[in-house]
């Protein structure tokens, strides 16, 4: 069978990587479907890939969050869990998955209109939470996270159809040029890595302390930067970071004394939910994958309405 032919994202084979040109839309609909960015903000998203907003959350909201981040990583109950993952070499907890089930607070904000609206308004379309998670890095130990486009992986390891999905980064402590940011490589999401190497099954096992496959070459890498240079997303705590699910990024490790802490949500639309793995992989499971439920998520300001 000539895979090429039904799948136009073809990854992780026998055959050489290749840069293959992005066929789906980056804005869905126009940006008709919510109203949430003004027009040069989601034009600046459609460019880029990436659109920052800055001071979305006050104070007061940062420390509720960062505090049940903090609760849930010295919860031992939850630190044995699957869904906790630790650094590479040591203790401490690299991520938390599934927060957004496990933590009433951060259900609140998987719902909350200031993050799901723009999510609907670039999906064009209702959506649901496909993965969610705090990320932690802590200060002189804080590993990296190496380049590579979401997408890749989702696409491999879980059978997410299309790119039509977008991660949502709330910053809970200042990100600086020292502890380790986000960095974006503007104009990648245009563009798909096809990578080398064949998965292994349960691949997931290893990668989410260190990624292996699914990383792109560097010879593809250095072009995709040549064109659109490096991005690092600095910004106060509070801030929130919208990147496409094709978008290249990664981050250094961070050896300065300031921790780095964000919760991380993927929003895909419901009109492109999960197909089988490709190449007969065993499913991710639920806390990396959701497959369980593809409901739409209600803005929270909806919620309160109704309640009443």
């Amino acid at each position: 069978m000539n895979i090429s032919m039904k799948d136009p994202y073809v990854s992780r084979t026998d055959r050489m990587a290749a840069i293959i040109a992005r066929r789906d839309p980056v804005v869905y609909g126009g940006g008709n479907y919510a109203d949430a960015l003004p027009a040069q903000q989601l034009a600046s998203y459609e460019r880029n890939g990436f659109v920052m907003l800055e001071d979305v959350f006050s104070e007061q909201e940062v420390q509720e969050l960062m505090d049940e981040v903090k609760r849930m990583s010295a919860d031992p109950q939850i630190v044995s869990m699957e869904e906790a993952i630790t650094e590479p070499g040591s203790d401490a907890v690299r991520s938390i998955f599934r927060v957004h089930q496990l933590n009433e607070r951060i259900a609140r904000l998987a719902r909350d209109p200031r993050l799901l609206n723009v999510a609907r308004q670039i999906l064009g379309s209702e959506v649901y939470m496909h993965q969610s998670r705090a990320n932690m890095k802590p200060g002189f130990k804080g590993k990296e996270f190496y380049w590579h486009s979401d997408f890749e992986t989702w696409h491999v390891e879980d059978g997410m159809p299309a790119m039509r999905a977008l991660s949502c980064s709330v910053l809970l402590t200042d990100n600086n040029a020292c502890n380790g940011p986000l960095m974006l490589v503007p104009g990648s999401h245009q563009q798909f890595i096809s990578c080398q190497g064949e998965t292994p099954d349960e691949n997931y096992k290893k990668s989410l302390k260190k990624q292996e496959y699914g990383v792109p070459d560097p010879l593809s890498l250095q072009l995709l930067v040549e064109q659109g240079g490096i991005q690092a997303m600095t910004a106060k705590a509070g801030s929130v970071v919208f990147f496409d699910c094709n978008t290249m990024h990664g981050s250094n490790g961070n050896i300065s004394p300031w921790p780095r802490a964000n919760v991380f949500m993927v929003y895909n639309s419901v009109e492109n939910t999960l197909e089988a793995p490709r190449y007969g992989l065993t499913p991710r499971p639920e806390h990396i994958a959701t497959r369980s439920s593809f409901e739409a998520l209600v803005p929270e300001e909806a919620n309160a309405t109704t309640s009443v």
